[in-house]
This record gives structure tokens, C-alpha cells and sequence, in this order.
């Protein structure tokens, strides 16, 4: 049991690996139809879109660079055509460069903020646009970060545009509000990913889990399915607001 999304379409950005992927099949089991946006790993986006056929879902993979207004433009249009409409929008995209604020390469610096804050402002743009010009509401879910509130080394760039995807967020909550639009973050804390291997190895990730509140941690269904949660009736009256999902990560860290 758990949230009905039956008739509704999601688009997922960054949905071929990690958080993204997760959030695609459980609102796809959920029964939503999925447009699954990815930019580089479109192999397995395909992949993903198999496997939502596979259980009797619907699927579209997207090729589309979010830095780019043209580039999003065109996604949603072709999502909208397929499905005959996009009632929920999950910005969970993001690039993110690990080094030191003063060694950082300044094109690296460009393109964590360029992808996972412009990108998100751009994919709202686009499909909150067209959710208004339908007229039936819609649902829009910025996968965030603790990073907003907590400055973490070696991550400035990303720390920055996290904090404005929260702020974006609670604005176009207040914008969107008369619309029929909720806009809602969803804040994971360490989540067990793919791309966590680029930085830390197996031993390190069981060893850290250890120390954390839950002594584990979080996986991307977790994260899914508060995703599904927000995106469903059970819902209706939430906007502008921010949901941990880090099992006490933030408490102690």
C-alpha cells in the first residue's frame, strides 16, 4: 500500500543512477507514469526505463544537459507530449567537486552551481510554467542536502548551492501556492549511493556507518519513498517545507 500516484507523470532529473534511479521506480510502482532525465549516463537510464516496463509501468529516458535553458525546454516538452501532461517535478540532479576552496578550479566551481542550482531553477522554470498554463497543480520535490545549513570542508561550491536550492525552494512554495503547486525539500543525509564509492572506500563507508546516529547508512528507497509521500494526497496540504531524511545525521555531525 503506501501513496497512489496512478494517472499522474513524474520527471526525474539525474534519475539513471543513485537517489534519482530510486525515486523513479518507487513513483512508477507508486503507478506514476516516469520521464527519466540523465545527461552522461544514458545507458543505464535506458536500462531503467526496461525495468519500469518490465512491471507493467510507463518510462521515457531524456537526454538533457538542466545547465541549459534550450536543453530543459525541450525536455519538458517532450515529456509532456508522451504523457499528455508532467504533474511532478524531483530536482535530484547535482554536481558536486570535493577540493579545497583555494585550489578549487573555477570551471569545476562553474558547473557544481551551473548544474545543481541553475539546473534546478531552470527544470522549475520550465515545468512550473507549464503546470500553470494546464491548471491542475502540480508537485515539485528539490532533493537537497544538509550541506544548505552546514558548512562542510572542501565542498564549497556545493555547500552554496544547496543552501540556495532550499531558499528557491520556500520561494516558489509562497509563488506557486495559488496554483495549486506545492513545493517541498527533501534533505538526505548519507545515503548509501554509487557515487559515494568516488570518495570513500567499501571499508570506510561500514566503518563511518558505524558512528552515525541509526549506525547505518540511509538507502536510496528511503529517500524514494518520502519522496512518494510528498507527492501524494497524503500531502495535500504541505509547501514550503523541509523534510530531513538522515537518520540523526545532522544531530551529531
Amino acid at each position: 500500500m503506501g501513496p497512489d500516484l496512478r494517472g499522474k507523470c513524474a520527471l526525474i532529473t539525474g534519475a539513471a543512477r543513485g537517489i534519482g534511479r530510486g525515486v523513479a521506480i518507487e513513483l512508477a510502482r507508486r503507478g506514476a507514469h516516469v520521464i527519466v532525465n540523465d545527461w552522461q549516463s544514458m545507458h543505464e537510464a535506458e536500462e531503467l526505463v526496461a525495468i519500469v516496463n518490465a512491471f507493467g509501468g510507463r518510462a521515457l529516458a531524456v537526454q538533457a544537459d538542466i545547465s541549459d535553458a534550450s536543453s530543459v525546454e525541450r525536455m519538458v516538452a517532450k515529456g509532456a507530449a508522451v504523457f499528455g501532461g508532467i504533474d511532478i517535478l524531483v530536482n535530484n540532479a547535482a554536481f558536486s567537486v570535493r577540493k579545497p576552496f583555494l585550489e578549487m578550479p573555477l570551471d569545476e566551481a562553474a558547473r557544481s552551481v551551473g548544474v545543481t542550482q541553475w539546473g534546478t531553477y531552470l527544470c522549475s522554470h520550465f515545468v512550473a510554467r507549464y503546470m500553470v498554463e494546464r491548471g491542475e497543480g502540480g508537485c515539485i520535490v528539490m532533493i537537497g542536502s544538509i550541506h544548505a545549513e552546514r558548512p562542510y570542508p572542501n565542498a564549497s561550491a556545493y555547500n552554496m548551492a544547496k543552501a540556495g536550492v532550499r531558499h528557491l525552494a520556500a520561494s516558489l512554495a509562497l509563488e506557486l501556492a495559488p496554483h495549486s503547486i506545492r513545493v517541498n525539500t527533501i534533505e538526505p543525509g548519507w545515503i548509501d549511493t554509487p557515487g559515494e564509492r568516488l570518495h570513500n572506500t567499501e571499508a570506510e563507508i561500514s566503518e563511518r556507518g558505524l558512528a552515525l546516529p541509526m549506525r547505518r547508512l540511509g538507502t536510496v528507497e528511503e529517500i524514494a519513498q518520502a519522496v512518494a509521500f510528498l507527492c501524494s494526497d497524503a500531502a495535500s496540504y504541505i509547501t514550503g517545507s523541509t523534510l530531513r531524511v538522515d537518520g540523526g545525521f545532522a544531530l551529531k555531525f
